[in-house]
């Protein structure tokens, strides 16, 4: 199945005949970023960046959501960078989304196109350089790798989601499906990005109620969405960041299936103080 569209934020900025009210939320238990509130002025940037400005969407904030960070980068022809993360602890997964580029990684060059999926282990080697001659949008996101003792660190993946067949969720009737980047019996991986995606009138039929952190950026479609006691209508270009254990639903809204690109992190022992 080929997705007809990534949403990509596009920056700008709203006039001075735009109401205020939106539907942003920060609450104890979750977060929700309309696509509206992705503007010029929020835009930051990176040390040894050429050419590029991010939307930084979910970092760790103690008491919320602690393991990772997600950012929404923007990089203009010619841009990129040779020196693109000073963590050597840091993991990042990138999802394409707009454009396109070529990923170095340990001397191996990737061409990356929208639905492009990159693993990237920590502590190796990688560049990025924008030779699409378009602007290019993707996800990078970013979480301190838990090493375990005799467990090899997994290595580089590079992959396109129109090359995965969606794992169908049991007793769904094909209307809930996952696509799976890393198998999840794979305990060398602490972290996964999936894409999920809900048919119209598709539904979570329970409320996940659980440990795992989560960030679900909208990448097509509409849905209302539970979360904790409440109901929130999201659409392609929001972006949802959950604490631990909030309770969570949807029910896709159609007339297009709706979509989302989703973190979790998984496989380890719960940190004890």
């Amino acid at each position: 199945m080929k997705p007809s569209s990534y949403y990509a934020p596009q920056g700008g900025h709203p006039d001075q005949t735009q109401l205020l009210t939106d539907r942003a939320v920060f609450t104890d238990a979750y977060a929700v970023l309309p696509k509206g509130t992705m503007r010029d002025i929020v835009t930051s940037f990176l040390p040894h960046w050429n050419d590029t400005r991010l939307w930084v969407i979910a970092r760790p904030m103690s008491g919320f959501a602690e393991t990772f960070s997600q950012y929404i980068m923007e990089v203009s022809p010619g841009g990129g960078s040779t020196r693109p993360e000073d963590d050597p602890t840091a993991q990042g997964v990138m999802f394409v989304v707009e454009g396109g580029f070529t990923l170095t990684i340990a001397g191996e060059s990737h061409k990356m196109l929208p639905g492009g999926y990159a693993y990237l282990p920590a502590g190796v080697a990688w560049k990025l350089n924008n030779d699409s001659g378009a602007i290019t949008r993707f996800h990078w996101i970013r979480k301190r790798y838990d090493a375990v003792e005799g467990l090899d660190h997994p290595g580089p993946l590079v992959l396109n989601e129109h090359d995965i067949a969606p794992t169908v969720m049991p007793d769904t009737n094909g209307v809930w499906a996952t696509t799976r980047f890393v198998d999840p019996s794979d305990l060398r991986h602490d972290m996964h990005v999936t894409i999920v995606t809900l048919q119209p009138g598709g539904v979570i039929p329970f409320l996940e109620t659980h440990v795992m952190e989560h960030g679900l950026y909208v990448l097509e479609g509409k849905a209302v969405y539970r979360l904790n006691q409440d109901w929130v209508e999201v659409e392609a270009g929001d972006y949802m960041w959950l604490r631990a254990f909030c309770p969570q639903a949807c029910y896709a809204g159609g007339p297009g299936p709706f979509r989302y690109l989703l973190y979790k992190d998984v496989n380890r022992h719960m940190k004890l103080g």
